[in-house]
């Protein structure tokens, strides 16, 4: 057995298809089909069980698919301790995030850590937060900027921001004088919200629920940049991370932004990494800045 035959097989465990296997590897799908077909008689098993729409993992190709993951790991994690020695000059650190999450805190923390470490080449993987939970715990993330609560047992992580939660109305609604609003006074409100999946739409079903109320509902949107831009229409209302408020640009009408209390909802920021796994000294440079420039967002707002 061969590493590559395990990288090989692995691959075409996640893509299902040979031909998408192919393609992502780099490799012609004779060479690839002959690699696996070797392996498989090497072992005296057979890994796929193959057929003209789909190829699925056998018995035994299950229990390959989960320590050929783990050896794979291994391997890469002694590749990221061997690149410590270059004393953070170059190297890799591949992070996932929430697409709203890292929209707004993402543009604070990149320049800087670019800045600090220009041979540390970041890859971005954005996902919802189920999928980079699991890719995290799985090592194909080093870590992901997710919000409490993490679900997924086998991560840890480090908390990095408390984000307040403001209200988003329109510029001529009743509310857009208030200096605060209560969470039970918005039963009867018009909400606009993130599609369903989003982490955030999740929690701000939870803050609704615990005040008493279930939203109404009108609008929905993938993205948060939109939801704002129907509230300034008039459409309805939404709660806005504090640190996605007021980005509008030059002369474009924007919402009004109040606070919210009773109770004065907010979210936390985490980076997360699998549990017991060695962390690189990228991603601690990593954890170090941000912590470093949230920091000094949170002494601006102050």
């Amino acid at each position: 057995m061969e590493l590559r035959q395990l990288l090989y097989a692995v691959t075409i465990a996640e893509e299902k298809s040979f031909s998408k296997a192919a393609e992502k590897l780099h490799l012609a799908q004779p060479s690839l089909s002959q690699q696996i077909a070797k392996l498989e008689k090497e072992l005296d098993v057979i890994l796929f069980e193959r057929s003209t729409s789909s190829v699925r993992l056998t018995d035994a190709g299950e229990r390959f698919f989960t320590s050929a993951l783990n050896i794979l790991d291994g391997v890469e994690q002694l590749r990221k301790e061997m690149q410590d020695v270059a004393a953070l000059t170059k190297g890799g650190l591949t992070l996932g995030s929430l697409p709203m999450t890292g929209a707004h805190i993402l543009p604070l923390l990149l320049p800087e850590f670019a800045k600090r470490y220009p041979g540390i080449d970041v890859r971005l993987v954005e996902e919802a937060t189920r999928s980079l939970e699991q890719l995290t715990a799985r090592g194909t993330a080093e870590m992901s900027l997710l919000t409490l609560p993490v679900q997924d047992a086998n991560l840890e992580w480090e908390e990095l921001l408390d984000e307040e939660i403001c209200l988003a109305v329109p510029p001529a609604h009743e509310l857009a004088g208030r200096r605060e609003v209560k969470m039970r006074e918005l039963d009867e409100e018009p909400f606009i919200m993130l599609k369903k999946g989003q982490g955030f739409r999740q929690v701000v079903e939870r803050w609704c629920m615990e005040a008493g109320f279930a939203p109404r509902i009108v609008f929905e949107s993938s993205n948060i940049e939109t939801v704002q831009s129907l509230v300034a229409a008039g459409m309805g209302i939404a709660f806005v991370p504090r640190l996605l408020a007021h980005k509008y640009p030059r002369n474009h009408t924007g919402p009004a932004y109040v606070r919210l209390t009773e109770p004065r909802p907010y979210r936390t920021l985490v980076l997360a990494f699998r549990r017991g796994r060695y962390r690189s000294r990228a991603a601690q440079a990593f954890l170090d800045t941000a912590r470093d420039v949230l920091q000094a967002v949170r002494m601006e707002e102050v």
